[in-house]
């Protein structure tokens, strides 16, 4: 299978030497020319992604911003074969799926929303490794919903990723959901490093802590981007967060221990009823 990539970042690092290691020839766009002489280099890539041989792909991938995945995808939509099956890895799916599903309808070949529930709070090449989505949960936004035979294609199609789950929704629920489940830890987790007294935590900290800052190490202009992207779903997470610190808040400053103690069972109660 030759498989096409835009973007050597985790994500398609990390798609490409999947597939390499599975045998297949992968192409890959990419601004970086010394990056892409580096993936030649390690045998995750065989060459570039060109006018001449996008229409020889049987798979690809988009792996950079939303914005510019849908940009490359309108300016080459014409060089696309039409047994050619073309994902986004994007971390949200409204706009490349309002932009990308009449580009696929228009040129023939088929387009489904895609987002790997995987990564890392390191980016780049250097950090991308062929088993990072393996057992990983990894979401479709299709054009149609009944099409089984289109979601089994997506599946073998992403076999060499070794995937652990597939779950099908639209992009619209995509977008609330990944703006509570993903984005929102982001941003929590890069406001609460900004405490004076983060400076002077070694030897105070422990799991929890390690746990909570993670992901504060990150990739500022992609998430600002997905953040400005998903601003409606990103706003009304926010605004559910401020009003629930609140309260908390409030109960601490008014020393009412019986109020404090209601919204913490609460809230373990909530955690109980997640996990399920």
């Amino acid at each position: 299978m030759n498989v096409g990539i835009l973007g050597l970042g985790l994500i398609g690092g990390s798609l490409a030497r999947a597939y390499a290691l599975a045998g297949h020839t992968v192409y890959v766009s990419v601004r970086n020319k010394p990056m892409l002489a580096f993936a030649q280099l390690s045998g995750a890539v065989q060459g570039a992604l060109t006018e001449e041989n996008i229409g020889t792909c049987d798979l690809i991938l988009l792996a950079i911003y939303p914005d510019g995945s849908a940009t490359w995808l309108e300016n080459n939509a014409h060089l696309i074969s039409k047994d050619t099956l073309v994902m986004d890895c994007c971390g949200i799916k409204r706009e490349i799926c309002r932009r990308c599903f009449p580009l696929a309808e228009k040129y023939g070949f088929t387009f489904v929303g895609g987002h790997p529930m995987a990564g890392s709070q390191f980016s780049g090449f250097k950090y991308s490794r062929a088993d990072l989505f393996r057992g990983a949960p990894m979401v479709l936004v299709p054009p149609r919903f009944d099409d089984i035979t289109l979601l089994d294609r997506c599946k073998n199609a992403l076999a060499p990723c070794e995937f652990g789950a597939f779950s099908v929704t639209t992009a619209e629920k995509h977008d609330k959901m990944i703006a509570f489940t993903s984005q929102m830890p982001h941003i929590l987790s890069n406001a609460f490093i900004k405490s004076p007294t983060a400076l002077s935590h070694k030897g105070f900290s422990a799991g929890s802590y390690k746990d909570l800052t993670r992901v504060a190490w990150l990739n500022a202009q992609m998430w600002a981007e997905l953040f400005m992207e998903n601003k409606d779903c990103v706003l009304e997470e926010l605004d559910i967060y401020l009003n629930n610190l609140q309260a908390y808040r409030d109960a601490i400053a008014q020393d009412d221990l019986p109020k404090l103690t209601a919204l913490l069972e609460e809230g373990k109660k909530r955690k109980e009823e997640v996990d399920g």
